[in-house]
Protein backbone atom coordinates (compact mmCIF):
# COMPACT_ATOMS: atom_id res chain seq x y z
CA UNK A 1 0.00 0.00 0.00
CA UNK A 2 1.27 3.43 -0.72
CA UNK A 3 2.66 5.18 2.41
CA UNK A 4 0.21 8.34 1.84
CA UNK A 5 -2.83 6.32 1.83
CA UNK A 6 -4.53 5.92 5.34
CA UNK A 7 -4.56 2.04 5.94
CA UNK A 8 -8.55 1.42 6.06
CA UNK A 9 -8.11 3.54 2.22
CA UNK A 10 -8.25 0.87 -0.83
CA UNK A 11 -5.40 1.58 -3.01
CA UNK A 12 -6.34 3.35 -6.67
CA UNK A 13 -5.93 1.42 -9.35
CA UNK A 14 -2.92 2.69 -11.39
CA UNK A 15 -3.67 4.94 -14.61
CA UNK A 16 -2.00 4.31 -18.15
CA UNK A 17 0.73 6.76 -17.02
CA UNK A 18 1.45 4.97 -13.69
CA UNK A 19 1.70 1.61 -15.11
CA UNK A 20 4.22 3.16 -18.11
CA UNK A 21 6.77 4.99 -15.37
CA UNK A 22 6.40 1.38 -13.66
CA UNK A 23 7.85 -0.23 -17.69
CA UNK A 24 9.93 2.24 -17.45
CA UNK A 25 11.17 1.70 -14.04
CA UNK A 26 11.54 -2.05 -14.58
CA UNK A 27 13.09 -1.77 -17.90
CA UNK A 28 16.02 0.35 -16.04
CA UNK A 29 16.80 -2.06 -13.76
CA UNK A 30 17.23 -4.76 -15.93
CA UNK A 31 19.36 -2.70 -18.01
CA UNK A 32 21.45 -2.21 -15.15
CA UNK A 33 22.03 -6.12 -14.95
CA UNK A 34 22.50 -6.02 -18.34
CA UNK A 35 19.30 -7.49 -19.29
CA UNK A 36 16.84 -6.41 -22.19
CA UNK A 37 12.79 -7.66 -22.09
CA UNK A 38 12.50 -6.63 -26.18
CA UNK A 39 8.57 -7.06 -25.60
CA UNK A 40 8.08 -5.40 -22.24
CA UNK A 41 5.05 -3.06 -22.15
CA UNK A 42 1.85 -1.84 -20.73
CA UNK A 43 -0.87 -4.30 -21.11
CA UNK A 44 -3.35 -2.45 -22.44
CA UNK A 45 -6.62 -4.53 -22.78
CA UNK A 46 -5.98 -4.74 -18.92
CA UNK A 47 -7.61 -0.91 -18.87
CA UNK A 48 -10.34 -1.93 -20.89
CA UNK A 49 -13.57 -3.72 -19.82
CA UNK A 50 -14.38 -4.45 -16.33
CA UNK A 51 -11.53 -6.43 -15.37
CA UNK A 52 -11.61 -6.31 -11.44
CA UNK A 53 -7.91 -5.77 -9.45
CA UNK A 54 -5.45 -5.42 -10.23
CA UNK A 55 -5.68 -3.65 -13.30
CA UNK A 56 -2.68 -2.15 -15.03
CA UNK A 57 -0.77 -5.09 -15.79
CA UNK A 58 2.49 -4.79 -17.60
CA UNK A 59 3.39 -7.69 -20.03
CA UNK A 60 7.34 -9.03 -19.74
CA UNK A 61 6.76 -10.45 -23.34
CA UNK A 62 9.30 -13.32 -24.25
CA UNK A 63 13.26 -13.95 -24.00
CA UNK A 64 15.44 -16.23 -25.11
CA UNK A 65 16.98 -18.88 -22.99
CA UNK A 66 20.27 -16.74 -22.15
CA UNK A 67 17.67 -13.89 -20.98
CA UNK A 68 15.98 -16.42 -19.07
CA UNK A 69 19.11 -17.40 -17.30
CA UNK A 70 20.65 -14.24 -16.33
CA UNK A 71 17.40 -12.94 -15.03
CA UNK A 72 17.29 -15.96 -13.01
CA UNK A 73 20.75 -15.58 -11.56
CA UNK A 74 20.21 -11.66 -10.85
CA UNK A 75 16.92 -12.96 -8.66
CA UNK A 76 18.98 -15.62 -6.89
CA UNK A 77 21.57 -13.86 -5.60
CA UNK A 78 19.46 -10.57 -4.93
CA UNK A 79 17.65 -13.04 -2.71
CA UNK A 80 20.43 -13.85 -1.16
CA UNK A 81 21.34 -10.37 0.57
Amino acid sequence: MPPHLAPDTPTPTPSVYDTTLCVEELRDALAAHGITLPSLRVDLPSFAGTYGRPAGLLALGNCNAATARKLADVLRKAADR
